[in-house]
């Protein structure tokens, strides 16, 4: 199997720099031993104007056959095809995205010891692969190779016998790639979708396979249109390692929409302690408030936002008066022990239509969230800074717009109380804010006031008469339905705080969560 790689350039900017990113001489041919044959580099042509390196993999079928037997393991990818007389030696697949990361890994890295500003530039690139199985055809490989930022994808079906027009094409392509792109950009992209294209590995797919993966996707797979299939294909269809991976995406996706790193969004599940180990009887508590106020009001489609490790989404499913629950979190880990918890794995059909658990940021709005009764933030807002509270209150209120808002926060009045607590601390490492009850009363009225809401609140654990209960709950109801008339809109920055009246509403429903380390019980 064979690829070549061009570049043009000048006098000042030779297209020989090609030799430098590669890290392979253009006057000499050389030689590299793989697990499946010989892969050969060498240069057609190397002048200033125009540099081409080729990489020829010559396979040798023996020890291929040697190595594995079937799909997925080293031999033939079809049934089909003999085990010696096959296509491998002669299609682009696995074994040449192998060889490309084994004979270029410096260059698939963006790494130049000699020239260490090369790999940054976008330079004119060419790449043809005379022979590519393309499971999908041409359309496939305009869909997969078009939003990598070539210019020009041509993908040639290869016809089965010329002498046989009517016998059609082979579900192979010629492929030719034309534009300017990162030289790294390029083959990371080859990396990952020639095995996809030609949908059979050599090898069998262990869990480091999803690594493999997102390094290689790393600034293009998370926003890619075909991730999915891609991710699917790349890791053979295996049910568990493509769900992780997927899931890994969309807090990468997550993670850039929101300016942030994927370690601050991922922090929601503390691997330091066990929470269901150790109940904390407030936790408890919050969750018999929010269970009598959904009760109250009636509601059986329920939003957990904010979900944590599910233990509000496993007391729901207890009752049959609600028929749909809905777990989000930005958190993967959380949403993996949810499941673990809920045993959705070997859950029956009748209880499994019942619940579903979702990746999500309540900043932003989704429309998969709105139409439901009721939603609960259990110990929620105080994890995001102020600034972005507006951008929850519009998703929640202003968007989602349930009929009923249950809202728990700590009453930071009531910490004198914990021994444990140092003065002056919160009661987590990652909240953002603790609110008195007038600062959390000033807040929530505000917020129902512009989005056509009435408000009450209802305190969860001991009602001490000095500084409060301990945990502190609002209950929104919907009194406008429809589009909301109120002035914020997700990003803004709305001003919270404002005192305002405070209107009754029904049985006050607070929010669970699970309990955050540091959190006083």
């Amino acid at each position: 199997m064979f690829l070549t790689i061009s570049t043009t350039g000048t006098a000042g900017r030779p297209a020989t720099d090609l030799g430098f990113l590669l890290h392979k001489h253009p006057g000499k041919t050389q030689a590299f031993s793989t697990s499946h044959g010989t892969a050969h580099v060498f240069y057609p042509e190397a002048t200033d104007e125009r540099c081409t390196a080729g990489l020829l993999l010559e396979v040798d079928p023996v020890t291929l056959v040697r190595r594995g037997q079937g799909k997925g393991q080293g031999g033939t990818p079809d049934a089909a095809l003999a085990q010696y007389v096959n296509d491998r030696p002669y299609a682009a697949s696995s074994l040449l995205a192998v060889a490309l990361s084994g004979v270029f890994r410096s260059a698939l890295k963006g790494q130049c010891a000699a020239r260490p500003e090369l790999p940054d530039e976008i330079r004119p690139l060419r790449i043809e692969i005379p022979a590519l199985p393309a499971r999908g055809g041409a359309e496939l490989v305009h869909r997969l190779f078009g939003p990598l930022g070539w210019e020009s994808v041509k993908a040639t079906p290869v016809v089965l016998d010329e002498t046989f027009p009517e016998w059609g094409d082979s579900r192979y392509v010629r492929l030719v790639l034309e534009g300017e792109l990162r030289l790294c950009d390029a083959l990371r992209g080859l990396y990952v979708l020639l095995p996809v294209l030609d949908d059979s590995k050599h090898y069998w797919i262990a869990p480091d396979e999803v690594d493999k993966l997102l390094r290689a996707g790393d600034g293009w797979l998370a926003e890619h249109p075909e991730s999915g299939l891609i991710t699917s294909r790349y890791l053979a269809r295996h049910k568990r390692l493509t769900q992780d991976a997927l899931e890994r995406l969309e807090l990468v996706r997550l993670a850039e929409a929101d300016g942030s790193e994927v370690e601050e969004l991922d922090n929601a599940v503390d691997e330091s302690s066990d929470t269901e180990e150790r109940p904390v009887p407030l936790a408890v508590l919050r969750r018999e408030a929010i269970l009598a106020s959904l009760s109250a009001v009636g509601a059986a489609r329920v939003l957990d936002l904010g979900c944590g490790q599910g233990q509000l989404v496993q007391a729901l499913l207890k009752d049959p008066a609600y028929t749909e629950i809905v777990g989000v979190d930005v958190s993967i880990r959380a949403l993996n022990l949810a499941a673990k918890r809920l045993r959705l794995e070997r859950m029956g059909e009748r209880q499994s239509s019942r619940v579903r658990l979702t990746q999500g940021s309540l900043a932003y709005t989704d429309k998969r969230l709105v139409g439901y009764d009721a939603a609960v933030l259990s110990e929620v807002i105080e994890h995001l800074d102020p600034e972005r509270l507006p951008a929850l209150e519009y998703a929640v209120f202003g968007s989602a717009r349930p009929r009923t808002v249950l809202v728990t926060t700590p009453n930071v009045e009531y910490n004198v109380r914990w021994e444990t607590l140092p003065a002056g601390h919160v009661r987590h490492g990652d909240h953002r804010f603790e609110w008195t009850r007038a600062e959390f009363r000033a807040w929530a009225t505000d917020v129902a006031s512009r989005h056509g809401y009435q408000v009450a609140y209802a305190p969860v654990g001991d009602d001490d008469p000095e500084v409060g209960p301990p945990t502190q709950m609002a209950v929104f109801t919907l009194t406008t339905p429809g589009t909301h008339t109120g002035t914020g809109t997700a990003g803004t920055a709305d001003t919270a705080g404002k005192p305002s009246t405070t209107s009754t509403s029904t049985t006050p429903t607070p929010t669970t969560d699970t309990p955050k380390e540091g959190e006083a019980a």
